[in-house]
């Protein structure tokens, strides 16, 4: 084991998106020296630049980290794949690249929690000064951030008769999902520049490289933070066959995400004793919610075949037309190769119990058994549903007490009687929309599930069958109060019961948002650094 001759102000392990904010904003003050520290390797690979790349990226050991779940009971006892992005900028490199912040609600509930700066006023701020968007300043968007959204460089003619077919079954059309209420149905806003994928590396990363305060280290993988006198004093982590450890003056940022932040903690002995102990680990600070509250959206994926229309199924399998995507991206940085895999949102409340839109609709002009396989060869479109706010709760520890013995993913999909309920419905709204007249001309003919299931009981089955994360977890080191007992953060990102070590990423969320949950993540590491940067001018 070596030791680093130099110590630095501030360790961030993960250069996901809430890393690459972290290690930009933090050594902005040229007295800060950072070390950002990612398992992955840097983004020299075409695919995560051009859009549709995420069809290459995902399920690839060269950008995906290859998780998968253990066994689900609510999805028929199917074990699924769980994405998440291998490389600087995370998953920000291989998603959606979906703008979309959620509603005003979530973030006055966390408030409402007892969770002070985190309403909807605190955090609107925020999100419009790390924005860049195409069409400027106003009430609701910011200019001049790093953080670019744009409109989709595609439209689809059978997108557009969806959102006919939506209006018609009491949808509205709205302009823009980001004002704090996203109900009704419009395209989606995009992470892109002139037709090019706007990863956190991108955005944030890569203008701070130049700084020599900030020094960067891929392939890596962070073994431990080490506490000494109730303090995080440094993190040990290997590199090509070396173990190293680097010591923090000021503080240590776990920001490897809902999967990879808890299993640092509980490596480091911070978790909960008696499962700590199972796995030969010495506990040294208990922390029962490590690694619980794990939320997601669980996306059902409603398949309809459509006839007399282009969808990108026929259009990739044309051997002319696929040459044509490419000539038209080279030149003109259009077409099928600027793709998020969603344009078209719709955002519903699946019953009138629910104050607020609580599902979410991705419309897609294609069709494929899952990401990662190849598009279907007959012409259809996806009607993606998922619950935007489940009640189920699920789980990320370790299975071992070693980095690569890989997390045990619980997610405990469709586990309460809400959201099998909510499952239900979700699928009798996709049937509403696609069932109303601006779709009729083009015969819409339900694949999966199938028109045969009908009753209730037979829809949930389909649900469990069709169901797969959109990858959106969150929640496995939540903020919460001090009465709290699984809270694992307070209200400034600071592990509870440790001094100079905070988790800034997905984690740290109370409750999902409703919606992607990307920008959300920018937004939290945005204000978590802030906090920082005011504790070091306290000390």
């Amino acid at each position: 084991m070596a030791d680093r001759a130099e110590s630095f102000d501030y360790i961030i392990a993960g250069a996901g998106s809430a890393g690459c904010v972290l290690a930009n904003r933090l050594s902005a003050d040229p007295r800060n020296r950072v070390l950002l520290l990612e398992g992955g390797a840097k983004d020299n690979w075409i695919w995560f630049h051009v859009p549709v790349g995420y069809l290459f990226a995902i399920g690839n050991p060269r950008s995906d980290w290859m998780f998968k779940t253990a066994a689900e009971p609510g999805l028929n006892g199917r074990a699924l794949s769980y994405p998440r992005g291998k490389v600087l900028g995370g998953s920000s490199a291989i998603n959606a690249m979906i703008y979309m912040r959620g509603q005003a609600a979530d973030y006055d509930h966390w408030r409402q929690l007892g969770l002070p700066g985190w309403g909807w006023d605190d955090v609107l701020p925020v999100f419009k000064r790390v924005e860049d968007h195409v069409e400027g300043p106003s009430e609701f968007h910011g200019a001049g951030g790093e953080w670019r959204v744009e409109h989709p460089r595609i439209r689809w003619e059978i997108l557009d008769h969806v959102r006919d077919a939506a209006e018609a079954a009491g949808v509205p059309k709205i302009p823009d999902f980001n004002t704090g209420d996203n109900t009704g149905s419009s395209y989606f806003q995009v992470n892109q520049k002139n037709g090019r994928r706007w990863s956190a590396a991108r955005g944030f990363l890569k203008p701070a490289l130049k700084r020599s305060n900030l020094e960067v280290e891929t392939g890596v993988t962070v073994e431990r933070v080490n506490v000494a006198d109730g303090r995080a004093v440094s993190v040990t982590y290997r590199k090509g066959g070396e173990t190293i450890t680097a010591a923090a003056r000021g503080e240590v940022v776990l920001s490897a995400g809902a999967v990879g932040s808890p299993l640092i903690l509980e490596r480091s002995g911070i978790g909960d004793g008696e499962r700590l102990r199972t796995h030969g680990i010495q506990p040294i600070h208990h922390l029962p919610g490590v690694g619980e509250n794990l939320q997601d959206h669980l996306q059902i994926r409603p398949i309809y075949k459509v006839q007399g229309i282009k969808t990108l199924n026929t259009e990739y399998w044309n051997l002319i037309s696929r040459a044509m995507m490419g000539v038209n991206y080279l030149f003109r940085r259009r077409g099928p190769l600027t793709m998020a895999p969603s344009q078209v949102g719709a955002f519903v409340k699946s019953s009138p119990e629910y104050e607020t839109a609580n599902l979410e609709f991705h419309f897609q002009p294609l069709s494929l058994d899952d990401w990662g396989h190849g598009l279907h060869r007959f012409s259809a479109f996806t009607a993606s549903v998922c619950n935007l706010r489940p009640t189920s709760r699920g789980s990320i520890h370790m299975s071992g007490p070693k980095a690569e013995d890989g997390p045990d993913i619980r997610p405990n999909y469709l586990s309460t009687e809400a959201d099998r309920r909510v499952a239900v419905d979700s699928l009798k709204w996709a049937r509403r929309i696609v069932s109303q007249a601006p779709l009729a001309p083009y015969r819409p003919e339900e694949y999966k599930p199938g028109a045969h299931v009908s009753s209730d009981a037979d829809m949930l089955v389909a649900a469990g069958d069709l169901g797969t994360t959109i990858f959106h977890p969150v929640g496995t080191a939540k903020m919460g109060t001090d009465d709290d007992r699984m809270a694992v953060l307070d209200a400034r990102l600071r592990v509870r019961g440790i001094d100079g070590l905070r988790v800034i990423d997905a984690s740290a969320m109370p409750s999902i948002t409703s919606g992607n949950t990307n920008s959300p993540t920018i937004m939290i590491a945005d204000k978590g650094a802030e906090m920082m940067l005011q504790g070091a001018k306290a000390r």
